[in-house]
């Protein structure tokens, strides 16, 4: 790509941006690398360029961009992190220093894999802005996974499938896991990925051709009713989600309804429940298929109405229904916070939504045995998450097959000491009753209770829980 390519990319996608300083990192990136070449064959300032350019289609500020660029200048030329601080000021040496360290320990064992993650987690929840660098990075590697060996090519596919994917999940950055995980998907799973490929081709032609009509339909319904939208366009779901999907249903393709699904962009939240009730006049929705994640988020964060319905032509399919400001958060997340935090459109960032990333960094101080790390991470973190409500309605994000013990614990560990039972959705219940996502849990307290029971160790899933259990009852006398 030349650079003019690229300057008109990043105007386009940032009209606010500092071209400037975008100008003078490209420069200097691109002089630092100048000589060096990739396995492939392709000049090296290739990746540092891809990866700007990706941070910019997730709409990230100047500083992150101009990071981008200059991340590999300290570990793979002769310029140092001196020279960039010297050169861009701290804000800019932080992130590229902040990237370097995820990148010097290469996977050998389980001690130096899980001293990165502990790296990662401290790094992330200093300034998120160097994940998201680092997110970009890994996109671009697995593009290019063909030119390495086979091994090496798996053992990075594996790494972004099973830590990077789900941490940007848990960021809200719908579209970047997506394509971590279609990346990463043929080198870990080939043989599956080829038989997926063949499963889906005839049906997904099918399903296009459903939703090209729907699309028409809507369309001329909402004109008709003079409700303004932005657009009305179909995408096809993630193969490798697909793949998750269809694993729960006994790899049967028809009870994936959501193959493609149509989504439909209006102006504001108003509309979308009016094109939520235009849209139900023209297609039956599906019992039990109606979710408003606008009325209550996920956990990361997406907001969205969702409806699976029947059409007129007697096909299922999948809407979604959003305004513009969520769609860019359903597809870039955190990076989507900072853009309308960067444009002045949007308030600060949610601590809240975002805290489990400071609880990471706090685990990786109390917990020492790599091995124990490494466990609770894959069930604290990695895990399908749940979401389930207070009885105020606050949403609590939790691991699948949670009880009510973990639910006690993470609103406070003295709501967990103190447990006596639990209510789900109104009805008493065991606590080692395993919560569903949109339960409305109760947590019955005795305020006279010391102790713990030693059983709820084995009725916890987290280990959050589980080590408050044990620290306490380990003070006994």
């Amino acid at each position: 790509m030349k650079k003019a390519e690229f300057m008109e990319y990043i105007q386009e996608q940032l009209p606010d941006a500092d071209l400037a300083l975008i100008d003078r990192a490209y420069q200097f990136a691109e002089h630092a690398h100048e000589g060096q070449m990739r396995k492939s064959g392709a000049p090296y300032f290739e990746h540092p360029q891809a990866t700007a350019y990706k941070l910019a289609a997730f709409r990230m500020d100047d500083e992150t961009i101009a990071a981008g660029l200059l991340h590999d200048v300290p570990e793979d030329t002769t310029h140092t992190l001196h020279e960039i601080k010297k050169e861009f000021g701290s804000e800019i040496a932080f992130l590229v220093e902040g990237v370097t360290k995820l990148g010097q320990l290469k996977y050998r064992g389980m001690q130096r894999y899980v001293e990165n993650l502990r790296r990662m987690f401290v790094a992330m929840a200093k300034d998120i802005r160097v994940i998201v660098i680092k997110f970009a990075d890994r996109m671009h590697n697995l593009e290019t996974l063909a030119a390495l060996p086979p091994e090496k090519a798996r053992r990075i596919a594996l790494e972004s499938l099973e830590i990077y994917a789900p941490i940007a999940n848990r960021l809200g950055m719908g579209d970047v896991r997506g394509q971590l995980e279609d990346l990463a998907f043929p080198y870990v799973y080939p043989e599956e990925y080829q038989w997926l490929l063949k499963k889906i081709e005839v049906t997904r032609r099918e399903k296009e051709k459903t939703m090209e009509r729907l699309r028409n339909e809507v369309e001329k319904l909402l004109r008709e009713h003079h409700v303004p939208y932005i657009s009305v366009h179909g995408r096809a779901k993630h193969l490798y989600s697909t793949y998750k999907k269809l694993l729960l249903h006994n790899r049967d393709l028809t009870q994936v309804y959501d193959l493609v699904a149509l989504r439909i962009v209006v102006s504001d939240v108003s509309k979308c429940y009016e094109t939520l009730g235009l849209v139900h006049k023209i297609c039956t929705p599906l019992k039990g298929r109606i979710k408003d994640y606008i009325a209550q988020p996920k956990p990361n964060g997406y907001r969205s109405l969702h409806t699976t319905v029947f059409t007129q032509s007697g096909e299922i399919a999948e809407i979604q229904i959003r305004t513009p400001e969520m769609h860019d958060e359903a597809e870039y997340g955190i990076a989507a916070h900072w853009h309308y935090k960067e444009s002045g459109h949007g308030g600060e960032i949610s601590n809240e939504k975002f805290a489990w990333v400071e609880q990471l960094a706090k685990l990786q101080k109390e917990i020492k045995d790599d091995s124990q790390y490494l466990e609770s991470l894959k069930i604290d973190i990695f895990q399908t998450r749940i979401f389930v409500f207070t009885p105020r309605g606050d949403v609590i994000d939790l691991p699948e097959d949670a009880t009510p013990i973990d639910f006690a614990y993470h609103i406070h560990t003295d709501i967990g000491h103190k447990c006596m039972g639990a209510k789900i959705n109104d009805q008493m219940v065991s606590l080692d009753t395993k919560l569903r996502s949109g339960d409305v849990v109760e947590v019955l307290v005795d305020k006279n209770r010391k102790l713990p029971n030693p059983d709820w160790v084995a009725f916890a899933k987290t280990h959050s829980a589980k080590r408050h259990i044990q620290h306490k009852l380990n003070k006994l006398p």
